[in-house]
């Protein structure tokens, strides 16, 4: 097992497993602000991450981060090696699960029923690095409908913003918009080429 992909995905589905049987672990993991606040509960900003609400919530991102956490792991450890790079790779993607939740934390830090939990920072932010570096590959929405990754970065954004601003629905679409974010802006720091190499490769794409 030499992917540090792999071994995120491990760690996950075992934490979250985990979980789901220890309620009394759940309890103490899962991301609930008021508890941050004023228990000074750090910790949830990272263990939150690492469990989920169910199989299907669990499948999703780990499915998502095994194929664009792989490319991303390759990217970084060309341009980086080894160490540097997957040091860089598993740093976005643990730094991108607390900013993820910074906004979370700050809109529900006085409501003691709020919870959140689940990878989708992390993963948002996988995703959007990816889409950095190769901008015209096809993603698949609904795993049926082809989309430019450029497209679908730009839509993601958009709808992760719109929904942020909604108060129905369960989902935290805030932790999707600034995980996305924080991933744009990460890669950008630490590869500022990328955005000449985007510019380029979208100047070129033709739909038709």
């Amino acid at each position: 097992m030499d992917s540090v992909t792999i071994i995120l995905i491990v760690i996950t589905v075992a934490a979250s497993l985990y979980a789901w049987n220890k309620p009394e672990v759940m309890y103490q993991w899962i991301f609930n602000p008021y508890a941050v606040n004023t228990k000074k509960e750090y910790w949830r900003f990272i263990t939150s991450g690492l469990i989920h609400q169910d199989y299907m919530h669990l499948f999703f991102n780990m499915f998502t981060l095994y194929f664009f956490g792989s490319v991303i792991e390759q990217y970084y450890t060309y341009l980086f090696g080894d160490t540097t790079g997957i040091l860089l790779y598993v740093g976005m993607y643990l730094v991108a699960i607390v900013i993820s939740d910074v906004s979370t934390y700050i809109k529900h830090r006085n409501d003691p029923s709020y919870n959140s939990l689940g990878a989708s920072g992390g993963v948002s932010a996988v995703v959007l690095s990816a889409i950095m570096f190769d901008p015209t590959s096809n993603l698949y929405l609904f795993a049926i409908i082809p989309i430019p990754g450029f497209v679908f970065g730009a839509l993601f954004i958009f709808y992760s913003y719109y929904s942020s601003r909604q108060t129905r629905g369960s989902i935290n679409h805030d932790a999707h918009l600034y995980g996305a974010l924080f991933g744009l802006i990460f890669t950008i720091i630490i590869e500022p080429n990328v955005v000449s190499h985007f510019i380029s490769e979208v100047s070129k794409f033709s739909f038709f």
